[in-house]
């Protein structure tokens, strides 16, 4: 078996930034058990795999494929940055003719729109709902200590917990904070929280660029401890900081190590358009 393989860095125009994905094209039905073994040795927190959906199908050419996303540990529902990435081995290393491509994955149809200056990710948009502190007090203990929260929502649909930090912090605070995401998957062993999102209101812009909101995104329920760059977190936080800053565009940077920016627009038919660069890094062959 060989299979072409790219680990591109998504929500970044430069290498060894935002969050690296690998990407495997898969010209043939692959053996189910070696999608989650493909992740295991890749060890990024997602590996992407591009399916034909027909026999006469190629990857110049056709406008749709099949898409699915796996951590080291197994598969995940939707997967932002690795979407990114696949486009971006589509349209920039394949060189695919079109301008929209559209993938079929378990969270339904997701469109990807070359632009001049990024790629567009059409993604659902998942509403936060207020969450009772004391259901999930020890797990946000357990994370952040006695770190001030202002706010706690649920998205059911994602199984993601929103905690937003005080105001009274800052971007520097929220880079520097140390999570213990250790002995989270003993506190919280319900399966109703799969991932923890830690936001910020943003601050002016000043010395630095303005961004609208901070973030950062765990999920050690899916073995990924802090996940670099989030577009599935961001389907969430879009739509909590739409409804509290009363926009509709929003600029976002994720406070990872590596860090990662996303120029955010909420759509009138309910979805979410996601922009981000992505640097392709990477390209060789799997064989085994």
């Amino acid at each position: 078996m060989k299979l072409p393989i790219f680990i591109a860095d998504a929500f970044t125009t430069k290498a060894f930034r935002g969050n690296p994905a690998a990407v495997c094209l898969l010209e043939n039905k692959l053996d189910e058990d070696l999608h989650q073994k493909i992740a295991k040795e890749m060890n990024l927190s997602e590996t992407a795999f591009i399916r034909k959906l027909h026999p006469n199908d190629n990857f110049t050419q056709s406008p749709c494929f099949g898409l699915r996303w796996f951590t080291p540990q197994n598969e995940v529902p939707l997967c932002g940055h690795a979407t990114l990435a696949s486009a971006a081995v589509l349209f920039h290393k394949i060189k695919n003719v079109n301008s929209t491509l559209t993938f079929v994955t378990m969270s339904g149809k997701l469109k990807a729109r070359k632009e001049e200056d990024g790629i567009v990710l059409d993604l659902p948009l998942y509403p936060a709902h207020p969450q009772k502190l004391h259901e999930v007090e020890d797990l946000i203990k357990t994370a952040i200590g006695d770190t001030l929260v202002q706010d706690v929502r649920y998205s059911p649909d994602t199984k993601k917990l929103l905690v937003r930090l005080s105001d009274t912090y800052n971007r520097s605070f929220l880079e520097s904070l140390t999570v213990n995401t250790e002995n989270l998957l003993q506190v919280e062993t319900t399966g109703k929280v799969k991932g923890l999102i830690l936001t910020l209101k943003g601050e002016p812009g000043g010395q630095t660029q303005a961004f609208d909101f901070y973030s950062r995104y765990f999920a050690p329920w899916y073995g990924v401890a802090e996940d670099p760059v989030t577009g599935s977190a961001h389907t969430v936080l879009s739509s909590y900081w739409s409804e509290q800053l009363g926009k509709k565009d929003l600029h976002a940077f994720q406070c990872s190590n590596r860090g990662g920016e996303l120029t955010i627009s909420l759509r009138s038919d309910g979805r979410v358009d996601i922009k981000g660069g992505a640097a392709l890094v990477l390209e060789g062959t799997l064989t085994a």
